[in-house]
């Protein structure tokens, strides 16, 4: 895992840069937009980050900390919460279309072939998360299989697709409380 320390402004840029690819795409938002969205000029921006590619890797990786920081908050240190309970809040944090996880999400798909550095990093986090669900199963059912996590993240990533093709946000719910019933 990369430890790097951005100066203030790179991070304003940064924070700007991962609502601009949230919102418009990694392939339609280039650095012009970024730099007049974000006021600075190009030469700095590029001080900063050296490349587009560089960018978004940097957009991910600080967007996969964030997120990773919550999940492990909301499994690890909240003991007052079912695991069942944790892993619907895993579910609605995960398949908020406005939320952290949907931009590795898109970088999944945007990124595979023109930027293969941040293809990764979205794999990777997609990879962290498979093995926190499975412990999660694991604690409510100790037969449960790395098989079970998997499909778990796959009805994370229909529920994302479902959500941007239509306004049924109450089939989110009962995917997840189908889900949930057959693991018991």
């Amino acid at each position: 895992m990369p430890n790097f320390i951005l100066p203030t402004r790179a991070l304003e840029v940064v924070k700007k840069g991962i609502n601009l690819f949230h919102h418009g795409g990694f392939h339609m938002v280039g650095v012009d937009k970024i730099v007049k969205e974000t006021e600075v000029n190009k030469m700095t921006f590029y001080n900063y980050f050296h490349s587009k590619e560089r960018f978004i890797e940097i957009c991910l990786i600080v967007q996969k900390e964030r997120l990773q920081g919550q999940v492990v908050a909301l499994v690890e240190y909240d003991h007052d919460t079912s695991t069942i309970d944790k892993l619907k809040k895993l579910y609605v944090l995960h398949t908020d279309l406005e939320g952290p996880y949907y931009l590795l999400f898109k970088a999944i798909f945007e990124t595979k072939n023109s930027y293969p550095k941040a293809y990764k990093t979205a794999v990777r986090y997609r990879t962290w998360l498979t093995n926190e669900i499975y412990s999660q199963l694991r604690l409510l059912k100790t037969d449960a299989s790395f098989t079970d996590a998997k499909l778990f993240l796959y009805m994370i990533e229909g529920a994302i697709i479902q959500l941007l093709s239509s306004d049924k946000t109450t089939q989110k719910e009962k995917m997840l409380e189908y889900f949930l019933r057959g693991l018991i």
